[in-house]
């Protein structure tokens, strides 16, 4: 391999870790969020002429890679036990929210599809991300074969979206809510809350890279590398245009089963090596993306975007108000499907209620779990 590849690898594969060490510095940045940094440097360096003849074959190998690789590490950290004894509002809300996000794509979709371009491709994108955030987002574009620019311009709405709905709920959401759904009932407060553990379980790098927790780590990483090596030999067992969803979905399901083993659902900071491979493949996607292209912009995949942010969220509010769900649990529940679990401890300090982050890492880590099914589910059904 020439010199000027492997600076370039190096390259995708350190500036996320310098992008982390920065957000955890500077309040400004981490406002702005590692996932969006790292798209705005690819799209930068991408777009600039910057990049030598010939790498497209190191771009493809690396978007292709990291997601399945991310995948089980972001997966044997979920507890799936903890959401079935967990209170019944926080259940209830999670599946409240699942169901308004599928029915507002699918109504979204009939609105707006005929002018989008694969649009059951974005259907099942927005069903991860509602779901699940960024990573089952490119989970989708990976198991559906979605164009750069197409997956790039759905999440750039998206984050355009997301940061007016997070403004609103850092904001004055609290209020606005509380004017039709009870107020939250202060209860026992789970010691793990209590003490910042649940907080910085998936929030904090910090540690993870002492030999305490790299070597159980890498560990895990080498597990992630035989689940997407047995998952990638039986989706050969599929049709052939369904064996890259196959892959995805054969992925999350043998993860899921790990993490029901102590010993490695107890590995500390899988979730943040997981994200880590996140942000690798948002900065190598970007820098595929044509800017010129995006410059088109659609007001119909914008409007569906908003739709199925905003439209799923409100209905839920709603819907919890028949099943007398509070205003903090809605919001949280909200946040955890809209945002991803890193933004919860953020919406819960706005709220002033410590005692709501359990329930939207609970509702989040499930998102995780479950949006890629829903998301392929979706996209093939409305194909």
């Amino acid at each position: 391999m020439e010199l000027k590849y492997i600076i370039l690898l190096l390259f995708f594969i350190l500036t996320p870790i310098a992008v982390i060490y920065i957000e955890k510095r500077y309040d400004i940045v981490k406002k702005v969020g590692a996932v969006l940094l790292c798209y705005a440097i690819g799209l930068l360096i991408g777009n600039l002429n910057m990049l030598p003849d010939g790498v497209q074959r190191y771009q493809e190998l690396l978007s292709n890679l990291t997601i399945p690789l991310a995948l089980p590490l972001i997966l044997f950290s979920i507890n799936v036990k903890r959401w079935f004894t967990y209170a019944r509002e926080t259940m209830v809300s999670l599946l409240i929210g699942l169901f308004t996000v599928i029915l507002m794509v699918a109504v979204g979709f009939y609105m707006f599809g005929d002018d989008i371009p694969d649009a059951w491709k974005v259907s099942g994108m927005l069903v991860g991300i509602y779901t699940g955030g960024t990573p089952n987002l490119a989970a989708m574009k990976t198991a559906l074969n979605v164009e750069h620019e197409l997956y790039i311009m759905t999440h750039t709405y998206e984050l355009v979206f997301g940061a007016i709905y997070l403004v609103f709920i850092l904001s004055i959401g609290q209020k606005v809510f509380l004017k039709f759904l009870p107020p939250f009932k202060k209860a026992e407060v789970d010691s793990a809350v209590l003490n910042g553990e649940v907080e910085d379980e998936f929030g904090s790098y910090e540690g993870i890279g002492t030999r305490k927790v790299i070597w159980p780590l890498m560990g895990a990483f080498g597990l992630s590398v035989a689940i997407v090596g047995i998952s990638v030999l039986l989706s050969k067992l599929f049709p052939k245009d369904f064996e890259t969803a196959a892959i995805i979905l054969l992925i999350t399901t043998i993860s899921i089963g790990f993490s029901f083993i102590p010993r490695i659902n107890q590995i500390k900071k899988t979730f943040q090596g997981g994200m880590y491979l996140i942000l690798i493949f948002c900065l190598v996607v970007a820098s595929m993306a044509d800017v010129s292209q995006l410059a088109n912009i659609s007001f119909s995949l914008f409007w569906y975007v908003g739709l199925a942010m905003f439209g799923s969220h409100i209905l839920h509010a709603f819907i919890a108000k028949f099943f007398k769900i509070d205003a903090d649990t809605v919001i949280i529940s909200g946040s955890a499907l809209i945002c991803s679990p890193p933004f919860v401890p953020v919406v819960a300090g706005a709220l002033k209620n410590k005692e709501v982050i359990l329930s939207g890492l609970i509702i989040g880590i499930a998102g995780y779990a479950i949006g890629n099914y829903l998301g392929v589910f979706m996209a093939y059904l409305l194909k």
